[in-house]
C-alpha cells in the first residue's frame, strides 16, 4: 500500500523561502546583502579606523604633550599640558581669525544655499531657451581648478577698487563674494538633483489654492528642501573654512581667516631650535571643531540630501 503526499492547496501558508546566498540578512524593511563575511568585515573596518582615527589621535596626544616629546617623536604624552589651548588665544591670534572665519563662511553658506534654492526651482520648474545651456555651463564650470583664477581674481578686485575708489582686497567682502562665485555652481546642481525629486503636482495644489510662484517656492517648497539645503550650506561653509590660497592673498591681518592664521603661524616657526608643536596641533584641532559638531547636528539631513534623486 503506497501512501501518496498530497500537494499543498493554492494558497496555503507554507515556509517562506530563505534568501540564499551567504552575507544576507532579513530585517523589518527588505532583505539587506552583505558583500564581505564577518570576520573580514570587521578586520576591513578595523584597518579603515586605524587609517582615519590615527592621525587624530596623534594631534589630540601632542596638543597636551610637552614640545620636547613632540619633537622626540613620542606618541603617547609622557605629561598633560593643557596649558596649550590656553597660550594658542595669544600666540596664532586665533580669536580674531576664528571670528573672520566664522563670518565670511556663515555669510556664504546661508546666501549660497537660499539662492541655490531659487536658481534651482526655476530651471527644474520652468522651460526656457538656453536651460540646458546653463545646467551644462553651471557643470563646466566645476571643472576650472581655482588655483587658475587667483590672478583674474586679484585683478578684478583691484580693478573695481580703482574704479569705485572704495577698498575691496584686505576686506572680508572680497572672500564672501569670491567664495560665493565658486560655491554657486555646486549648491545649485545639489538643488537641482533635489528638487527632481519633489513631485511637481505640490506646486500644482498650490496654485489651485491661488499662490503665487514666490509663495509656492517659500511656502512649499522651501520647508520640504531642507535637506537640500544643509547639503549646499555645508559645502559652501567649507569652501569658505578651509581655504587658504584665496584667504591669503585677499586678507590683511584683520581680516585674516583662521586657516591663514594657522598657516603664518606654522611658518613663523620653521627653523627654530623646537617648535611649538603643541599648540600648532591645538590650534588644528580647535580650527576643527566646528566642523565637526556641524556634521554630527546635521548629519540627518546630510545622509538625506546627498541621496535624494537616486532612486526614482
Amino acid at each position: 500500500m503506497t501512501v501518496r503526499e498530497s500537494a499543498p492547496t493554492r494558497g496555503a501558508a507554507g515556509p517562506a523561502p530563505r534568501p540564499g546566498g551567504r552575507g544576507t540578512a532579513t530585517s523589518g524593511r527588505g532583505t539587506v546583502t552583505r558583500l564581505l563575511p564577518a570576520p573580514l568585515r570587521v578586520l576591513v573596518l578595523g584597518v579603515l579606523l586605524v587609517v582615519v582615527l590615527a592621525p587624530v589621535l596623534y594631534m589630540l596626544f601632542a596638543s597636551v604633550s610637552s614640545d620636547l616629546s613632540v619633537a622626540e617623536g613620542a606618541f603617547l604624552p609622557t605629561s598633560l599640558d593643557l596649558g596649550n589651548y590656553l597660550r594658542i588665544w595669544s600666540t596664532v591670534e586665533l580669536g580674531r581669525g576664528l571670528v573672520n572665519s566664522l563670518l565670511v563662511a556663515g555669510a556664504v553658506a546661508a546666501v549660497c544655499a537660499f539662492v541655490a534654492l531659487g536658481s534651482a526651482y526655476v530651471l527644474v520648474r520652468y522651460a526656457f531657451r538656453g536651460r540646458l545651456a546653463i545646467l551644462r555651463g553651471l557643470l563646466a564650470l566645476q571643472s576650472i581648478p581655482g588655483t587658475l583664477m587667483l590672478l583674474p581674481v586679484f585683478v578684478l578686485f583691484a580693478s573695481a577698487a580703482q574704479l569705485l575708489g572704495v577698498p575691496v582686497i584686505g576686506t572680508r567682502w572680497a572672500l564672501f563674494v569670491t567664495y560665493l562665485t565658486f560655491a554657486l555652481p555646486f549648491s545649485t546642481w545639489v538643488m537641482v538633483t533635489y528638487l527632481r525629486g519633489l513631485p511637481p503636482e505640490l506646486d500644482e495644489a498650490a496654485r489651485v489654492d491661488g499662490a503665487s510662484a514666490w509663495q509656492v517656492l517659500t511656502r512649499v517648497i522651501l520647508p520640504l528642501s531642507w535637506p537640500g539645503l544643509v547639503v549646499a550650506g555645508i559645502f559652501a561653509l567649507l569652501l569658505g573654512w578651509n581655504d587658504v590660497l584665496f584667504a591669503s592673498v585677499l586678507t590683511n591681518p584683520d581680516s585674516r581667516t583662521a586657516a591663514v592664521a594657522l598657516q603664518v603661524f606654522g611658518a613663523t616657526q620653521e627653523g627654530g631650535a623646537i617648535p611649538v608643536y603643541g599648540q600648532m596641533m591645538a590650534a588644528a584641532l580647535v580650527c576643527a571643531a566646528p566642523v565637526v559638531v556641524l556634521y554630527l547636528v546635521f548629519q540627518r539631513y546630510l545622509i538625506s540630501g546627498l541621496t535624494a534623486g537616486g532612486v526614482k
